[in-house]
């Protein structure tokens, strides 16, 4: 019987229409004149399915079956290539934590070729941890487990969370070790390898763009991004002319404006740190992409990265990541300011950045507390009063909002201090003093008065209020103890873990009574484990 995939569909747009590198071989070099080179996965020792997402196997026409084909995890660990896939690595350069880092490119990743699926979506198929590429300078290309268990879990949480992210299909072991310095620290250990298949409608990066302006390639700067205008900005540009206009091109800066916009207020809502915010790893379509030490605000800490190799700066710390993006945007519009010639629209584009994400940022924070809409004559001073009792006591900000949404703005007037406090005190990591107590108290009453104001204003209800909150403030989220105990499990062969955890977060706003016991603080214990508190780049 023929496998389902034999049937896939690969329409290879990117390999079809634009340069490729001519050079054969797989050694790392500088790659000029060209937006790709041909490169083919590694094949590995005994590829074995870990997890794979049905979800993301319906979006290229598979179905849910398909992880028990045999022939699955050849292809998916890099062993074997079906019919129509073309493998490649793009090359980009980037900003690396505010840096020029010169060319990058896909030095762990390798795109097997886009699938068109019967509604006639294009999806890139891309397996990180398959082998070197040209672009991977001094690594392997390789991947260890833990890392991948990681991004395999975070890509899917994401996407149920209501956050643009690129997709995991599978998560593959290869079977062999790879050597790995986790800390940097002149210890490297051997682990288990894996492979993530990666699934989006583009891997399309700042830095693609980035790369052919710095080398002062204006022709092929214009001719990827044509082609990206074409294929990744349907909607934008359905009529598809065979020549861009200025207007084209600041009409599509200022959508990805937009998308970036979105995007860091949706981290924002969930309590969502990525770490490693350099150009190379910002997508031009508004997505999450490239989970490496990311990770979920357990204290709220404004200023908390999860990236060992950010501890001192702490330039892509939570609250600053707004910024950092808007930075990031300002490097994509010098890149391809060579096609615009004018300074004032890209600089109004970057200003509609600001006001997006401050639409957005209100938004979230009105949903957040189960108001109707953000009022910021009442309602900035309300939000910014609850951000200074965070910094009273650590909180864990998932389950505050959780507990928050129980709150009836009815019985608050009745209620003493400390009754008024038991609403959020499970969110709480130590024992409050009694100033705290006073604060969280006068913060929860004038936030009472403000919701009995928009039940006035609104006819809404208490029901309507709590069911306003749930559906904006998960009660399941990726937290790092969590992933690092399916880790820790995985490593020894048992892979249930994973399994369960992505169950679980496929519905991170219902309430899953059954697993109430992954709706928890993080214990002592993970405080400052590694892979529980920080985490480095090495995967």
């Amino acid at each position: 019987m023929t496998s389902p995939l034999q049937e896939l569909v690969f329409d290879n747009r990117l390999v079809r229409e634009l340069p490729a590198d001519p050079e054969p071989d797989n050694y790392r070099r500088q790659v000029a004149n060209a937006v790709y080179s041909r490169v083919t996965p590694t094949p590995v020792a005994n590829p074995q399915l870990i997890a794979g997402a049905s979800e993301v196997a319906a979006l290229i026409d598979l179905p849910p079956t398909i992880f028990t084909d045999p022939q699955f995890a050849q292809v998916f660990g890099g062993n074997t290539l079906l019919a129509g896939m073309e493998p490649h690595a793009c090359v980009y350069g980037g900003h690396q934590f505010g840096n020029w880092a010169g060319q990058l490119g896909d030095g762990r990743a390798i795109n097997l070729g886009e699938v068109k699926n019967r509604r006639g979506e294009h999806w890139t198929l891309q397996l990180k941890g398959a082998g070197p590429t040209p672009y991977s300078r001094t690594a392997d290309g390789l991947a260890v487990l833990r890392s991948s268990v990681r991004e395999f879990l975070c890509s899917e949480a994401m996407y149920h969370l209501g956050v643009p992210t690129t997709r995991a299909l599978s998560l593959v072991s290869s079977g062999e070790l790879v050597r790995r310095d986790m800390f940097y620290d002149g210890n490297p250990q051997l682990e288990p390898g894996a492979i993530v298949c990666r699934v989006a409608p583009t891997f399309t990066r700042f830095g693609n763009f980035e790369i052919f302006s710095a080398r002062n390639d204006i022709a092929l700067l214009k001719q990827f991004t044509n082609f990206t205008l074409r294929t990744d900005f349907p909607d934008l540009f359905p009529a598809s002319p065979a020549e861009f206009t200025r207007a084209d091109y600041l009409r599509w800066f200022n959508e990805i404006g937009m998308r970036t916009a979105q995007l860091m207020a949706h981290w924002m809502r969930v309590g969502f740190v990525h770490g490693v915010m350099n150009t190379d790893n910002m997508s031009i379509l508004g997505l999450t992409i490239d989970y490496g030490p990311y990770g979920w605000l357990e204290g709220y800490d404004q200023d908390w990265t999860p990236n060992t190799t950010d501890a001192q700066g702490r330039r892509y710390r939570y609250g600053n990541q707004p910024r950092v993006a808007l930075w990031n945007l300002a490097q994509l519009a010098n890149a391809i300011y060579p096609l615009i010639d004018d300074v004032e629209p890209l600089q109004a584009a970057l200003e509609n950045y600001r006001v997006e994400y401050e639409r957005c940022a209100q938004r979230d924070a009105a949903a957040k507390l189960g108001l109707s809409q953000f009022d910021p004559a009442r309602d900035q001073a309300l939000n910014e009063n609850l951000l200074q009792c965070f910094q009273l006591i650590e909180t864990d900000m998932t389950i505050f909002y959780r507990k928050l949404a129980q709150l009836n703005a009815d019985d608050i007037p009745h209620y003493a201090d400390n009754q008024c406090v038991d609403i959020v005190r499970e969110s709480f990591y130590s024992s409050a003093d009694e100033n705290t107590e006073a604060q969280f108290a006068g913060w929860i009453r004038q936030y009472a008065q403000r919701l009995q104001q928009d039940y006035v204003l609104t006819g809404n209800t208490h029901e309507q209020k709590t069911a306003r909150m749930n559906a904006v403030n998960p009660k399941y989220v990726l937290r790092n103890y969590l992933a690092q105990q399916a880790i820790d499990k995985a490593t020894a062969g048992d892979y249930s873990e994973v399994e369960k955890l992505l169950h679980i977060l496929r519905n991170p706003y219902d309430e899953q009574p059954e697993y109430q016991d992954y709706f928890a603080k993080r214990p002592d214990w993970a405080r400052h484990k590694a892979g529980c508190s920080m985490l480095s780049c090495s995967s």
